[in-house]
């Protein structure tokens, strides 16, 4: 069972945001005017969970990459006791052989989203390395808090590690991965899936990830009313996962929030990114030093300038490009492509 940590370091003096890069800015600036970086509170929670108008969620026509994939949603059991879970499957048509899978947990601050949101990106990343991605559907807090999310989504791995041969699917080339609270939940699973001795997991992806309930760190209290999701919404999605005041105490588990493990070794290889100018940074880098201190593997870059998500609105920024391509270069070496 992993152990946790409760303490943090003592407070360090905090200067202004750092500057945000200045191809990202105007549209951030545009954005902000729209939705304001504190704008989730737990008394509106299903009105932010309606579509953002001109924001389309993708269709199997579109996830199909025209018809490199095979689209298929598919409910498997869910944790001993709960309901089913939905799975989104995309297999390669024509692949000759066993391919290597992205297992994959949407972001959205553990209150919003689906399976389907972010898979787009996912699909970018993968489609030119033949890989099949699985998009898991976890249920969301505050309806169902910790440790329902994680545990569907550990579930849902299971269940793709156990019938990796009937989807043709490598079982030893399984990358778990996802973005902001997906990323959180992907390192929660690849902590489970280590202390339960579960499905082998080759490597983790975790972009901008959500892994720290204190919410107290020098960038979250830099980019408090800055930039997109700040530690205003941050409190917002760990309150409604853990429930109230439990948030920031000691009982919190390493599952819910993976930076109160205390021990980050034996994980898989690890890519970390981030923007030097969002919330998450400082939580982030530290994990990633952790998992160093610990003799791991991992690789980390820090955006600078990056605001959260910057690589999915501005997708065709300068530096979007080169974060997307540094994660297209770490995933070709997981896989010896």
């Amino acid at each position: 069972m992993t152990t946790q940590i409760t303490d943090q370091s003592s407070a360090q003096p905090v200067g202004p945001p750092p500057p945000f890069d200045p191809e990202l800015a105007p549209v951030l600036e545009i954005l902000t005017s729209l939705r304001s970086p504190d704008a989730y509170r737990l008394d509106n929670i299903v009105e932010m969970r309606q579509p953002v108008p001109g924001v389309e969620s993708p269709t199997d026509e579109v996830l199909s990459r025209g018809g490199t994939y095979r689209v298929e949603e598919r409910a498997v059991p869910g944790p001993d006791g709960e309901p089913d879970i939905s799975l989104l499957i995309c297999l390669p048509k024509h692949a000759s052989t066993p391919t290597p899978a992205l297992y994959h947990i949407h972001g959205g601050g553990m209150i919003v989203g689906d399976n389907r949101f972010g898979l787009v990106e996912m699909l970018n990343l993968t489609e030119p390395m033949g890989m099949a991605v699985v998009s898991v559907e976890y249920r969301l807090a505050p309806e169902t808090p910790h440790p329902g999310p994680v545990e569907d989504c550990y579930a849902g791995l299971v269940w793709v590690s156990d019938h990796a041969h009937e989807l043709n699917i490598d079982p030893e080339r399984i990358v778990v991965g996802g973005a902001s609270a997906g990323g959180g939940l992907a390192a929660g699973v690849t902590l489970m899936a280590r202390d339960r001795y579960g499905p082998a997991i080759l490597a983790q992806l975790l972009l901008s990830p959500m892994l720290d309930d204190r919410n107290d760190s020098p960038s979250a209290q830099q980019m408090r009313g800055v930039g997109i999701w700040d530690s205003s919404s941050n409190e917002t999605g760990w309150n409604a996962l853990l429930g109230d005041g439990v948030r920031g105490g000691p009982d919190v588990a390493p599952y819910a929030a993976p930076s109160r493990a205390a021990d980050l070794s034996g994980l898989p290889s690890t890519f970390i990114d981030v923007g030097s100018a969002e919330t998450f940074r400082d939580e982030d880098v530290a994990y990633a030093s952790r998992i160093w201190q610990a003799g791991g593997r991992l690789e980390l870059h820090v955006w600078p300038g990056g605001f959260h998500g910057f690589d999915v609105v501005v997708p065709h920024a300068v530096m979007s490009q080169d974060a997307i391509a540094a994660r297209v270069a770490w995933l070709r070496r997981q896989l010896l492509v």
